[in-house]
């Protein structure tokens, strides 16, 4: 824990801030520039809010086997294709938002961008970019390789011990959330570049996990938002490129006529 202590009283003393997309570039020339192996980022509403998944945010005990087939009970007659393993089912749940273990990720920092400042309700707030270094993560967690840029896909023998039924097998087991990679069937995740990570059975947050060797945590102050909208929007990120779907188109066109 003091390695955790040190690392939030760090954070408050290098935060940077984001005011703008001419900001945003700066800092990230600066932070990674120089850094050859993938970055991942993550947008949060909410400067106070930390990395914690879905199924963990809930004060009662929430069976994930039970959302599970709660889920598939549900979902197996309105879906085209089956899902070929647990997994494929976690993300599906995912993706129509059940409680997970999973955390969206990007490897577009606009996209995530978009994410930390698109909900207006969360407009008296400052919110958060958060950056992600996947390889020095999973190194926390023993996965290591000589192969650049490898990082396992949810098929990798790595990821077996944080499949649902091996989870469940043994309460005794915990160990460290990993990054991980996962086919992009859908037009959302891929219009996204949507990656995740995975938590075992510790529920703490993925950032007392980390240092800031593994992560850093970017300030983007509530008077900039509408700005930070605004440009964005010249750069057609909006709700349309990131969820290609008709309900996107419609509630566009509803903003244009405000």
């Amino acid at each position: 824990m003091k390695k955790n202590k040190r690392y939030k009283q760090n954070q408050k003393l290098m935060i940077k801030k984001i005011n703008s997309l001419s900001e945003l570039i700066s800092i990230l020339k600066d932070d990674i520039g120089a850094y050859s192996e993938d970055v991942w980022f993550r947008g949060q509403s909410s400067f106070d809010w930390q990395l914690i998944p879905g199924l963990f945010r809930y004060t009662s005990e929430i069976s994930e086997t039970s959302l599970l087939t709660r889920f598939k009970q549900s979902a197996s007659l309105l879906i085209d294709t089956s899902p070929k393993d647990d997994f494929d089912w976690l993300f599906l749940m995912q993706h129509y938002g059940v409680p997970t273990r999973l955390l969206d990720w990007s490897e577009s920092p606009l996209t995530s961008l978009y994410f930390a400042i698109s909900d207006e309700e969360h407009d008296d707030k400052d919110s958060a970019l958060w950056v992600l270094k996947p390889i020095e993560l999973n190194k926390l967690a023993n996965i290591k390789t000589t192969e650049k840029n490898y990082i396992p896909s949810f098929d990798d023998e790595y990821l077996e011990n944080y499949n649902i039924q091996n989870v469940n097998s043994n309460k005794k087991l915990e160990m460290s959330p990993v990054a991980t990679i996962a086919t992009r069937n859908n037009s959302r995740i891929q219009a996204q570049l949507g990656v995740f990570t995975i938590h075992h059975l510790n529920k703490k947050p993925l950032d007392e996990f980390c240092s800031e060797k593994e992560i850093v945590k970017y300030l983007i102050p509530k008077e900039s938002k509408a700005l930070l909208r605004k440009e964005l929007d010249l750069l057609s990120v909006n709700k349309f490129s990131l969820f290609p779907e008709l309900s996107s188109i419609g509630e566009i066109l509803k903003k244009k006529l405000s």
